[in-house]
């Protein structure tokens, strides 16, 4: 294993036991999926860099995309769960009350 391959899977597996493992939050968890989806993006960026294909360049881009779309969601909850709750705690959030 590269140093390199090291640093992005430890990058991931650290965003994803925080997701785990913290989950206070919403705000907290909302940064740990954002760190897993820019992990995910520098090492498919690299991967095509070093693959030198030209058919692949846009896959980081699309992910790029997806991950700015999950995080304006993710924000909106955010602000709509503060807006009628009062907090982000995520123990009072109930999804079977409306």
């Amino acid at each position: 294993m590269t140093p390199v391959h090291f640093t992005f899977s430890s990058a991931f597996i650290l965003g994803l036991t925080g997701l785990a493992f913290h989950r206070t939050h919403l705000l907290s968890a909302l940064l740990c999926l954002e760190g897993m989806m820019l992990s995910l993006f520098i090492a498919l960026s690299l991967w095509t860099v070093q693959l030198g294909s030209t058919s692949l360049c846009a896959a980081p881009m699309l992910l790029l995309a997806f991950s700015a779309c999950e995080a304006s969601a993710g924000l909106a909850l955010l602000v709509a769960t503060a807006r009628t709750h009062g907090t982000d705690h995520l123990q009072n959030l109930n999804l079977l009350q409306c």
